[in-house]
């Protein structure tokens, strides 16, 4: 009889966790979308999670004192190596620009995909040296790419 009681509540319970509103808050997304990836973000007492928006890059939806920017993610990526400079990844337009300190010493390796660690070949786009700093340009980058900072 116990075990009868306990199913009907924990099927009561799992049932009411889908059909419930939740109470005494008063912020909602009226449109929206939500899509696979992203991550958490937070500020005070408030949290997010997912990628909200994603299909409107454009300029911010915004309501009271809150905002939420559409856009996609970065399809560059820096990947540190233990002991080598950091690597920076920065964009202008529609063009992104890996920037590393110039240390003489280290070479710039590229990857399209992670899971092939001897995927690694030197990068072949041209380095701008200024003010100490190493850094490559990509216009109107398309497709994943990855860099990392390597010995020789």
């Amino acid at each position: 009889m116990k075990t009868k009681i306990f199913t009907a509540l924990c099927l009561f319970i799992l049932h009411s966790s889908f059909c419930l509103r939740a109470v005494g808050q008063s912020y909602s997304i009226d449109w929206y979308k939500i899509a696979a990836g992203g991550g958490t973000s937070t500020g005070g007492v408030y949290a997010i999670s997912g990628t909200i928006g994603q299909p409107d890059a454009s300029v911010a939806m915004t309501g009271g004192n809150y905002s939420v920017t559409g856009g996609f993610w970065s399809l560059i990526q820096a990947v540190q190596t233990a002991g080598a400079p950091n690597l920076t990844v920065t964009h202008s337009d529609t063009s992104v620009i890996v920037s590393w300190p110039n240390t003489g010493s280290y070479t710039l390796h590229q990857n399209s995909n992670l899971a092939n660690g001897s995927g690694w070949t030197t990068s072949g786009y041209s380095i701008t040296t200024a003010n100490g700093t190493n850094s490559i340009t990509i216009t109107s980058p398309t497709g994943n790419l990855f860099f990392r900072l390597a010995n020789p």
